[in-house]
C-alpha cells in the first residue's frame, strides 16, 4: 500500500507546510497561515492589517471570494523525494460568531497559535469548501475527486517525519541498516554504501539505494498502516516478512 493522490493532497494542504493564496484578478500571490479542519475545509488566519485581508473582501453584493490555496511538499533530509505540489480551490468568506469560534477550535487543534485569541480584533478567520483539487508532480498534473479528497485523512507521520527519520539515523543507524539489507537481499558489502530511509509515511519506508544523490528507490510497505507517529518505534524491529520492491509513488 501507498498513499493515494487524494491523501498526498490533505497531507500537504493540513497545515503543516507555508502555503500562498491566489486570488482571481487580484494582485498576489500572498503568504497565508491556512489549516484544514476534519473536512477538509481551509482555514485562513488573516491579520486585519494586510494585503491579503484587503484581497478577500467581496465586491459589492458578494459574498465570497474565489481563492486557490497553493502547497509545495518541503522534504524533510537533502536527497529526499518530494511530495509534490497540491492546489485546492473555493471560495472563501469570513467566518463571524459561533461559526468562528468553532473554527479557531479546529484551527488551534493543528496549530495552537495565541493569535487566534485576538480573532475579531486584530486578526479574522476565512474559511472554504474545496471545490477543486489538483496535485502536481514530476510536471505531470492529476485531478483528485474533491468527494475524495474531503473523506481522505491527513497521513499523522508527516508533521514528525523530519525527525523520525534523524532518530533513525542517529540513535538506530546500525540496526536500521541491518533490516534493510535483510529486506532487501542485500549482502553486507555494497560498493555504493548501506541502503538509507529518504521518506516514512503511514504506509511505509522509501528506501535509497546506491551514493546519495542516486534516483533509485524503492518502497518497503508495512503489515498495516500505522494509526500514529508513535506505531513505529515498536513496528519497525518487530518486521521480519520480506519485503515487495516497488517504486516508492
Amino acid at each position: 500500500m501507498r498513499p493515494n493522490p487524494a491523501e498526498i493532497v490533505r497531507t500537504l494542504v493540513a497545515g503543516r507546510l507555508p502555503g500562498l493564496v491566489h486570488l482571481a484578478h487580484r494582485p498576489g500571490p500572498h503568504h497565508a497561515r491556512h489549516v484544514t479542519d476534519p473536512d477538509g475545509r481551509v482555514l485562513l488566519l488573516v491579520p486585519v492589517a494586510s494585503h491579503l485581508a484587503a484581497a478577500l473582501q467581496p465586491v459589492a453584493g458578494g459574498s465570497d471570494v474565489a481563492v486557490v490555496l497553493d502547497v509545495l511538499d518541503l522534504p524533510p533530509a537533502a536527497g529526499a523525494p518530494g511530495l509534490g505540489r497540491a492546489w485546492v480551490s473555493g471560495w472563501a468568506a469570513e467566518l463571524h460568531g459561533d461559526e468562528a469560534r468553532h473554527a479557531a477550535v479546529d484551527f488551534a487543534a493543528v496549530e495552537p497559535t495565541g493569535d487566534l485569541l485576538d480573532l475579531g480584533t486584530r486578526f479574522r478567520l476565512f474559511r472554504f469548501e474545496v471545490v477543486e483539487v489538483r496535485w502536481e508532480r514530476a510536471g505531470a498534473v492529476h485531478r483528485v475527486d474533491p468527494v475524495e479528497y474531503a473523506e481522505a485523512e491527513p497521513d499523522p507521520v508527516h508533521p514528525v517525519e523530519a525527525r523520525l527519520l534523524a532518530d533513525l539515523a542517529e540513535r538506530d543507524g546500525a540496526r536500521v541498516t541491518e533490516y534493510l539489507r535483510r529486506q532487501l537481499g542485500l549482502t553486507e558489502q555494497t560498493p555504493d554504501g548501506p541502503p538509507r530511509v529518504v521518506r516514512i509515511d503511514r504506509y511505509g519506508l522509501v528506501v535509497a539505494l546506491g551514493r546519495p544523490g542516486a534516483r533509485r528507490r524503492i518502497r518497503l510497505a508495512f503489515p498495516d498502516p500505522l494509526a500514529d507517529a508513535d506505531e513505529l518505534g515498536w513496528l519497525l524491529p518487530t518486521l521480519r516478512r520480506p519485503a515487495e520492491a516497488h517504486p516508492p509513488y
